[in-house]
């Protein structure tokens, strides 16, 4: 078993939710960094490292708003570190609410077409109400949602208002395919959109970098993992099964 190095630092600059996302997925990028944790209330940072970093390394790594002061002298026991991992949540526990949001999504969209079933319907409406849920939690903090969706968005990367116009762009292709207008045209659209994503998800679960997951904002705060993978996926095979059905245009 690996050994875990763990550092404390004092770190100042963060006012919200959205600065702690950047300190956090920025610091995650580092090949010497496990995982990170920012607390806004406190402002301490606590980094659980493969080895050691410098210090001039950590603050290069981050927006230059933020200032990483200096390292707090490890407790003498590990009283502390190991109440830490106690209350670390599991991967499975954070991904509770996306798992409930999909499921009311899925249980909704089944419920809107059981008495006149037909699988493109049932799937419109499923891809509706995804776009329109998903881009609800976006909205509660476009600015963290931004910084976060930056990280692995191989577009927003380059073109950071790309970021900000996305919770929109889901909103716009969720009320097009509850509305069933421009059915094609939104098709064509969550492929694209969706399938960058799926290109920045993958390079970050292959990297093996442990980052914040943008797909329900920065509010609801999940980690990207496998699940992520594969509702983009899911997402993208429904769009191209509905464009090959020609029935549906």
């Amino acid at each position: 078993m690996l050994n875990k190095i763990k550092r404390r630092y004092k770190i100042s600059g963060m006012t919200c939710n959205g600065c702690k996302a950047s300190v956090e997925n920025s610091l995650n990028l580092l090949d010497q960094v496990r995982s990170s944790n920012a607390d806004i209330r406190l402002g301490e940072l606590t980094l659980s490292l493969k080895k050691d970093v410098s210090l001039n390394s950590l603050q290069n790594a981050i927006p230059k708003k933020y200032i990483i002061n200096q390292e707090i002298p490890q407790p003498k026991n590990t009283s502390e570190i190991s109440r830490d991992l106690t209350n670390k949540e599991s991967k499975l526990k954070q991904l509770k609410p996306l798992f409930l949001i999909l499921f009311y999504i899925t249980s909704s969209s089944l419920l809107i077409n059981y008495q006149n079933w037909n699988l493109n319907e049932f799937m419109l409406d499923f891809m509706g109400l995804f776009f329109i849920c998903f881009s609800f939690f976006k909205m509660l903090d476009l600015e963290g949602f931004s910084k976060s969706f930056r990280m692995y968005d191989p577009l927003a990367k380059k073109a950071s208002f790309y970021g900000i116009l996305y919770p929109f762009v889901e909103t716009i292709l969720g009320v097009m395919f509850l509305m069933k207008i421009e059915v094609f045209s939104a098709l064509i659209l969550s492929i694209f959109v969706l399938g960058l994503t799926t290109i920045g998800v993958i390079k970050i679960l292959i990297s093996k970098k442990s980052i914040q997951c943008a797909c329900l904002g920065s509010v609801l705060k999940l980690p990207m993992t496998e699940a992520t993978l594969i509702e983009n996926v899911i997402m993208i095979f429904m769009s191209i099964f509905m464009l090959y059905n020609s029935t549906i245009l």
